[in-house]
């Protein structure tokens, strides 16, 4: 074993309402997932859509696939071989790539379209498209309307390079191009060539829909839990990986049966009766990604704030004054505040552009240390990152992908006392802080009676949501309140009215 080797655990906590990922690094929370029932993350999702309107102008198209909001089409992202041809025409031909204008040849308003999302939708933006439809996988990623096999870069191996294209090629049929994930390095032959067979049969199933299926459709859905946990979450990287639900864990194994066998064994089912999330503390943990400022351990803090143009993280040495020299002191702040911010940017899904104000240094050697540290910290993370070198002003920068939609816009809304400006735990996730407080206090005051008391914007949510709590209607009741704050709730034994609400939190 090697000694830099991380013990990675997937904790995976799933609800009617919510699936939960957790993903701990020697028992740190490093990665979170939260899948909402009414808040799916349409990235990957493969449509048959229908042309709303064509707008020459701009070069684009809007296109309506059945999400709240039509999504948006670019010129330059059509793609011919999943383009409705119109009736009366011969294929159209691109003939000037660069006049976007020419997006009309293509496109009418009414016609049937083949798309893919590439960015969720944010904020008041539709969903953008793309027409080049792409199936990853956990080792390549399938192109149905290509021929050519690329390699990973991060491949360095020439050899490994020549030896994967090999395994492909005893497999591959005409009509689909492969681009090969780092993942596949020194995979199993047979775990690629299986993979392989996997994807070209979804697609099969996929073009089948597409021929007979109603517009507006989603025909593939690539960010479906089960699917994500497969292909970029659950590796040989990982330890182990434990789910709550039997449902949920057979599907996995079923999957898992397809594509990697040797690591079911690493798959196991939760039986214990307590939550799983608090058999790992990881409760807890969540709390702080609400949390502005973090604590380091030599007593330093960082201060992350959250604008529309970025996000800036700030470094202070608080209460940490050092046993040594100053630029001690400074150093090993630093340092541990390169691998917390690297860990924070992960586990908040942080985007766009990342200005870090480490604490100035003259050391060009410390300077190089903690730019290390921190790109070694983002090496882990699955989305694209470019770390920046320090500036004059002794800052860095980073630029970060967006996947998807952050864990504070999944577990938040604008907070309503303060227009905006700041945010607080959403109703639906204070519905399922409730319901996780009634099973965790359920084993320790069965059949009690209780009133739950929150604001009266909440308990007209709950209203709508009473079947979350079924099995708890001969034991609870909801009243509101004013003095209880929209993020918070209240819980009362009866009859005598004893506040338990911190017993089991």
């Amino acid at each position: 074993m090697k000694k830099d080797k991380i013990n990675t655990e997937i904790i995976v906590n799933v609800h009617p309402l919510e699936k939960r990922v957790a993903v701990l690094e020697d028992n740190r929370l490093a990665e979170l997932f939260v899948e909402r029932k009414d808040k799916q993350n349409p990235v990957g999702n493969i449509y048959k859509g229908i042309v709303k309107d064509v707008l020459p102008g701009m070069g684009a198209a809007f296109i309506e696939i059945g999400l709240d909001r039509t999504a948006f089409l670019h010129y330059s992202d059509i793609v011919l071989d999943f383009l409705e041809i119109f009736e009366d025409d011969e294929k159209p031909k691109r003939l000037n790539p660069a006049d976007s204008s020419q997006i009309r040849e293509l496109l009418r308003p009414g016609q049937e379209i083949v798309v893919q999302v590439q960015k969720g939708p944010i904020g008041s933006k539709g969903a953008r498209l793309t027409g080049q439809i792409s199936l990853p996988g956990k080792y390549i990623v399938l192109f149905p309307n290509k021929n050519k096999i690329a390699v990973s870069r991060k491949i360095y191996s020439s050899g490994e390079r020549n030896r994967i294209r090999n395994i492909l090629n005893e497999v591959r049929v005409p009509g689909f191009g492969i681009i090969v994930r780092t993942e596949a390095e020194n995979a199993d032959e047979d775990d690629i060539q299986r993979e392989y067979k996997a994807l070209v049969k979804t697609w099969k199933l996929i073009d089948k829909q597409l021929k007979h299926a109603k517009s507006p459709v989603c025909v593939f859905e690539e960010n479906a839990l089960e699917n994500y946990l497969i292909r970029d979450l659950f590796g040989e990287h990982v330890d182990r990986l434990v789910i709550d639900d039997k449902a949920f864990h057979s599907r996995i194994i079923d999957q898992l049966q397809e594509v990697s066998p040797d690591l079911i064994p690493l798959a196991e089912l939760y039986k214990e009766d307590s939550p799983i999330f608090d058999a790992w503390a990881i409760e807890k943990k969540i709390e702080t990604i609400f949390h502005s400022r973090i604590y380091l351990p030599s007593g330093g803090n960082i201060k992350i704030e959250q604008t529309e143009a970025l996000v800036a993280i700030d470094i202070n040495t608080g209460s940490f004054t050092g046993k040594s020299s100053y630029e001690e002191t400074v150093k090993k702040t630093n340092l541990e505040a390169a691998a917390e911010a690297a860990r924070q940017i992960r586990l908040r899904d942080l985007s766009g552009v990342i200005v870090i104000d480490f604490i100035d240094m003259n050391d060009d050697k410390a300077k190089a240390e903690v730019l290390e540290l921190l790109r070694r910290g983002l090496r882990r993370d699955r989305a694209k990152n470019k770390v920046y070198p320090f500036t004059e002003l002794g800052m860095v920068e980073v630029t970060r992908k967006r996947m998807r939609a952050t864990i504070m816009a999944n577990l938040s809304e604008p907070c309503p006392m303060c227009n905006g400006s700041g945010r607080i735990l959403s109703k639906d996730a204070v519905t399922m802080r409730i319901f996780r407080w009634l099973v965790r206090s359920d084993y320790f005051i069965r059949n009690e009676r209780m009133r739950v008391m929150v604001h009266p914007e909440m308990l007209s949510h709950l209203r709508t949501h009473n079947d979350e709590f079924l099995n708890y209607k001969d034991q609870i009741e909801f009243d509101s309140d004013t003095s209880v704050r929209p993020d918070m709730f209240k819980v009362y034994s009866l009859p005598g009215m004893e506040d338990i609400t911190s017993k089991y939190s």
